[in-house]
């Protein structure tokens, strides 16, 4: 498939296997990009910190934040060094690494890859200094969602360090590349979806195209320089037994310009048990769910073409 998209998205016409159903499709209303979506000065009192974030995560599961500490020459080369691997030719990008996976016959417009070591071919033999600032990057993004994830315990009432092991052992960096497409009415970059993790940290340019669901409306999520858009993950919705709202989001497309964005996602280790935390669970608010291996939830997740809510059914109680 992304192969296919590097070969068309100069074309006049969408390939019919990228045109989506009527009611997935984001159609030709304007989405626009709108200054409500919170925006977090991490350099704020940790008291007014953990409010904010809390509200945020409770209204719209997503915010983004500024004066985070992570130096803008690491982002700003990060995202370099993706512009030049989308850059290559399909045959020297290699096999993709999906997150996201459809049974179904349409294909969304992007094109994705994924990295779990620094040493992962091919992007490690793309540059003379294989992914040196990435993984710096990665470890800023890492120690930032860490920081971010200790003022929700506070809010929430789960006790201090829950997250630093096993919780947040994997970290998938992720690579998306969106084409100009023919037609942004019929397709999508990728389609609505909750990220099934802990949190994600997301990286994107000053071109628009993240979009977030909320109250059945969907308002874009404007780009702001040197800043991380953060999205609170499914699996940190069910620990809190519902405390925090996972972000329902998407990304359109637009037909005349490249975007990237590049995800660090906060993952448990796959044997890792998922659970409510003791801590939020009482005679008045029961846990909405047994414990249950993160592994198993990915299985569903994946088996179910990414619906969240399908995958935890077989874990409700």
């Amino acid at each position: 498939m992304d192969k296919l998209v590097s070969s068309w998205y100069k074309d006049q016409s969408l390939p019919e296997s990228y045109i989506f159903p009527p009611h997935e499709r984001p159609g030709k209303l304007l989405v626009p990009r709108c200054n409500t979506v919170p925006v977090i000065d991490l350099g704020d009192t940790r008291t007014n910190l953990v409010h904010q974030i809390l509200k945020a995560s409770q209204e719209f599961g997503l915010f983004q934040v500024v004066n985070h500490g992570v130096p803008p020459n690491i982002m700003s080369e990060t995202m370099s060094v993706f512009h030049k691997f989308f850059e290559l030719p399909a045959r020297r990008q290699g096999e993709p690494h999906r997150t996201h996976k459809r049974s179904k016959e349409m294909q969304a417009c992007n094109q994705h890859f994924g990295l779990r070591s620094r040493k992962d071919p091919p992007v490690a033999r793309c540059f003379k200094t294989p992914l040196e600032v990435v993984a710096a990057c990665s470890i800023e993004a890492k120690k930032l969602g860490l920081q971010i994830l200790e003022l929700l315990c506070e809010g929430v009432g789960i006790e201090h360090g829950y997250f630093e092991h096993e919780l947040t052992e994997d970290l998938l960096l992720g690579a998306n590349h969106y084409p100009p497409c023919p037609d942004p009415s019929l397709t999508i970059g990728i389609p609505k979806h909750f990220d099934p993790d802990i949190l994600t940290i997301l990286l994107q340019e000053h071109i628009s195209g993240l979009q977030v669901l909320k109250d059945g409306e969907w308002i874009g999520v404007k780009p702001i320089p040197n800043a991380f858009v953060v999205n609170i993950g499914y699996i940190l919705q069910v620990i809190s037994n519902n405390k925090l709202k996972g972000a329902e989001h998407r990304v359109v497309t637009n037909s005349s310009d490249h975007r990237i964005s590049v995800v660090f996602c906060m993952n448990p280790a796959g044997d890792s048990n998922i659970e409510p935390a003791k801590s939020v669970v009482t005679a008045t608010n029961p846990p909405l769910c047994r414990g249950f291996q993160f592994k198993e939830f990915m299985d569903n997740f994946y088996s179910m073409d990414g619906d969240a809510d399908l995958a935890l059914q077989p874990f409700k109680l």
